[in-house]
């Protein structure tokens, strides 16, 4: 057992230590990491070796973001006049954020601004000293997890580290990272190429990188090659990019997406998840209609990061969650809000197969719902003794091309209701939109009592 009361650990203490909090941690267990961790912890302020033996351990990934960010704070606390010792904090700062959230807020914590200006002067009192490589790489890393307004520090301790060894094949590929990120994906995809080139070989995540980037530049036959030479079967398709047949897999919109955000805005503002029909591994078209107003929404087309957000299950089936990256198009969809009723599950779903083209009508709500009999027959009449009647309510909204016009959309909605008694769809805003002004308020009413009951 390890002398809580010793003044310095011995390096066989420190790394049982650290062992025993890898095991513990590896078990998912990482309130008993830490307790592993504390003697380290502890003495770190007095022991500049546990200092760095503790930052090996934690940039590892081996701990919470919220758990690697306090450590992190409490090293810098003690060492923020050590060069060395802040450069591996600063590229340790990756871990201290939740790195596949990629649209997650810029950190509000002090130690990443800390940690930048830090090593942003001494970028410029270690020019062409032995550290400055291990600097440059810290800054980059800070940099780059502390958001849009960073942005200048991490490009130029990028470009920086590019210039000190040009043909070092990982620092290109680091920079594209950073540039995909920030929408710039001309850029990033030159950076991957150079990073293929010098490596002599491919390596996964630069060919990943590349195929996101190329996608996203528009440049659909250098990601179909990519892709293809991965082993997917596709060939250009729908908005001159590679298209395939790949199983439908849900993303997680975000208003405000990283590689489209400001400094000033640097946050995702709302989210949402969505199925998405996949066309390539990184590109697909949204397949739900939203509930907010994210400026994206049914049939716009979406470029998604390579690394799942988390997953999640339908029965035995994992469904991967992907991060939305940017928008590629936006296709402008019409959509009518309504609200109906159904004899069973999924009726008026289904009658989307009557609707031209691309239209579709998606339920965002079924129940059941008790209405007064007479109120439905008559909204008008005023009373006192409801009658209850039971209805299947189904509300959400039709979604369709632009190019379809509102009374075509109207007449073939209505053909498509006419095969049952038994299935009604109120939807006051496209009988608004088609010209039918008088039906548009009597459709008001009952949608209304389908919204309100």
């Amino acid at each position: 057992m390890l002398n809580f009361l010793k003044r310095v650990l011995s390096e066989t203490d420190i790394n049982d230590a650290l062992e025993a909090a890898r095991t513990a941690a590896k078990s998912g267990n990482e309130e008993e990491a830490l307790k592993g961790l504390a003697p380290v912890i502890d003495i770190q302020p007095k022991q500049r070796t546990a200092a760095v033996a503790l930052l090996k351990f934690v940039d590892e990934g081996r701990l919470s973001a919220e758990n690697t960010l306090a450590i992190l704070n409490d090293i810098e606390n003690a060492f923020s006049k050590d060069i060395e010792i802040i450069s591996k904090l600063g590229h340790a700062l990756e871990e201290a954020c939740e790195i596949n959230f990629l649209n997650r807020p810029a950190p509000d914590h002090p130690l990443f601004q800390r940690v930048i200006e830090t090593l942003s002067k001494a970028a410029r009192d270690a020019r062409y000293s032995d550290n400055e490589s291990a600097v440059l790489q810290g800054l980059a890393t800070a940099a780059r997890m502390a958001g849009r307004k960073a942005d200048n520090a991490a490009e130029s301790a990028y470009k920086s580290m590019i210039e000190l060894d040009p043909n070092n094949s990982g620092r290109h590929y680091g920079y594209g990272l950073f540039l995909k990120t920030r929408g710039r994906f001309r850029e990033g995809a030159e950076q991957n190429r150079i990073a293929i080139k010098l490596a002599g070989k491919s390596a996964d995540a630069v060919e990943w990188n590349l195929g996101i980037c190329a996608t996203g530049a528009g440049d659909g036959q250098t990601a179909l090659d990519l892709w293809k030479r991965k082993g997917n079967k596709l060939e250009l398709g729908r908005f001159d990019l590679p298209e395939g047949r790949y199983p439908q897999c849900k993303v997680r919109l975000a208003e405000r997406p990283l590689a489209e955000r400001s400094a000033e805005n640097d946050d995702p503002g709302f989210e949402e998840t969505v199925w998405v029909e996949r066309l390539s591994p990184c590109h697909g078209i949204i397949r739900s209609v939203l509930y907010q107003n994210l400026g994206v929404n049914y049939g716009d087309v979406v470029l998604f990061d390579g690394a799942p957000v988390t997953y999640h299950k339908y029965g035995d089936k994992d469904v991967a969650v992907f991060p939305h990256l940017a928008t590629l198009k936006r296709l402008n969809y019409q959509f009518f809000d309504f609200a109906g009723t159904q004899s069973r599950e999924f009726e008026i779903m289904e009658k989307s197969a009557a609707l031209p083209s691309d239209a579709v009508i998606y339920s965002h709500s079924e129940q059941y719902q008790t209405l007064c009999a007479t109120c439905w027959k008559n909204p008008d009449i005023d009373h006192q003794n409801h009658q209850t009647t039971e209805k299947h309510v189904v509300v959400g909204k039709i979604a369709a091309p632009p190019d379809i016009d509102a009374a075509n959309l109207l007449e073939s909605l209505d053909g498509a209701l006419t095969e049952t008694d038994d299935c009604s769809i109120y939807t006051p805003s496209l009988c608004e939109e088609a010209g039918e002004k008088q039906r548009a308020i009597l459709e008001q009413r009952r949608f209304n009592m389908l919204m309100n009951n």
